[in-house]
């Protein structure tokens, strides 16, 4: 048989080859062209319940009655077209223990979810931690990329433009500093390919997360940069898809992108038999087989699962979910120490954290962010030392249920079997 047997298997569902006609005539449909496009801001409630009863058709239930759009009116800055407001479960983990450069005491961890068993599983992490004292947690490094494109009709032209723009670096600095208080610009690095030059701007961005803020500040740089450089481009964009802006990217894990933080802990053998339920040699005999197969599937990185709690703590606190995948990426070591005792840290070098701007100040979001007692201006890097500390709880329960055997017993008790 020359073709694959799953084609043969799709075809087939369609209804064999004598069904082509039938499905193109399905993909072209028949309705009319939808009405133009448009973007409305602002919060005009009496607008949202005409649309609900219009457009929608349908009641709107829990997304737009009264108290959901008494809480919209304070988020009007946040979204566009709005029709009410969608929830989410929040539950509290902790407290967890930091002992970091910023983050010092007890924090609760406020996640919001619809996984049963993610909220228990940190909290379980937690514990341990705590039981060992707390974890020790440290703000690494600090810089957001932006990372505009020139396009130039050679390879030489590309090259003098990069050597233009190296005698004017104080000229670039000023422009993008015209547009920002808080944001820094750090660092030009570029990377030529051919007739292509990227410029890799990485900035500091205070307390806020600052996407936005790099952004603008780019832009105006690269307005500069038009009006005055002697080799004009034939094309320039804002981003040159380089920087790893919400992607997991080598260039993010090398170079970092936000804020790079680090997280350990030295669990006790008693702290693992008692809390966890194994013990250092069975983990470290699990560690071995997750980090060879993170290598054999190309995994960026190598860690259970970051994404799952700052997933929830994205979505409770106002950052930006989409940076959960490069926030994400990172690394989980585990390595034996006397007595029994296990070593255990991760390390994530693209963090996209803010406790100012953004979605911070939606009143829920906002809310959670003061039950951490994290909210407002100067609490930035000591939300990514916590952070990291989630991270570090939620590695070390799911490893030790895996290496224990209780995983999918625990799925199917907190998940499956629901009172």
């Amino acid at each position: 048989m020359l073709f694959p047997r799953r084609l043969l298997a799709f075809i087939e569902s369609l209804g064999g080859a004598d069904a082509a006609n039938t499905l193109s005539a399905r993909l072209r449909g028949g309705a009319p062209p939808a009405g133009r496009f448009r973007v409305r801001r602002g919060v005009d409630i009496a607008a949202i319940r005409a649309w609900w009863s219009g457009d929608a058709a349908v009641a709107p239930g829990p997304l737009a009655d009264d108290a959901a759009l008494v809480v919209l009116s304070q988020c009007a800055g946040n979204i566009e077209n709005p029709i009410g407001m969608t929830a989410l479960p929040l539950g509290v983990a902790g407290p967890l223990r930091v002992n970091g450069l910023h983050a010092s005491g007890d924090y609760w961890l406020p996640l919001a979810t619809s996984e049963a068993a993610l909220v228990a599983s940190y909290a379980r992490g937690a514990h341990a931690i705590n039981q060992a004292g707390g974890t020790s947690a440290a703000l690494l490094g600090e810089n957001v990329a932006r990372a505009p494109a020139f396009v130039f009709a050679s390879l030489a032209e590309a090259g003098s433009f990069v050597a233009w723009a190296t005698r004017h670096e104080a000229d670039l600095a000023a422009a993008a500093h015209a547009t920002t208080r808080h944001g820094r610009l750090q660092a030009i690095e570029p990377m030529i390919d051919s007739d292509t030059v990227f410029l890799v701007c990485r900035y500091t961005t205070g307390d806020a997360s600052g996407q936005n803020m790099v952004t603008i500040a780019t832009e105006a740089m690269c307005r500069w940069i038009i009006a005055h450089t002697p080799v004009q481009p034939l094309h320039w964009f804002i981003e040159g898809n380089f920087s790893g802006d919400k992607k997991a990217s080598y260039l993010g894990l090398i170079g970092g992108r936000g804020r790079k933080v680090s997280a350990s802990v030295t669990l006790p053998a008693e702290v693992i038999r008692r809390t966890l339920g194994t013990d250092a040699e069975t983990m470290l005999a699990y560690a071995r087989v997750a980090q060879l197969g993170a290598t054999l599937s190309g995994q960026i990185g190598a860690q259970g699962h970051f994404a799952n709690g700052l997933a929830a703590l994205f979505i409770a606190t106002g950052q930006d979910a989409a940076c959960v995948a490069e926030s994400a990426v990172g690394f989980t070591r585990m390595e034996p120490r006397a007595d029994g005792a296990l070593f255990m840290s991760v390390t994530l070098p693209n963090l996209m954290v803010g406790t100012v701007g953004g979605g911070t100040g939606m009143p829920h979001q906002r809310a959670a962010l003061e039950l951490m007692g994290l909210a407002g201006s100067g609490k930035a890097r000591a939300l990514a030392e916590v952070s990291a500390g989630l991270c570090l709880a939620g590695e070390i329960s799911i490893m030790a249920a895996i290496a224990s055997g209780v995983f999918t017993s625990a799925h199917h008790k907190l998940a499956r079997t629901r009172g």
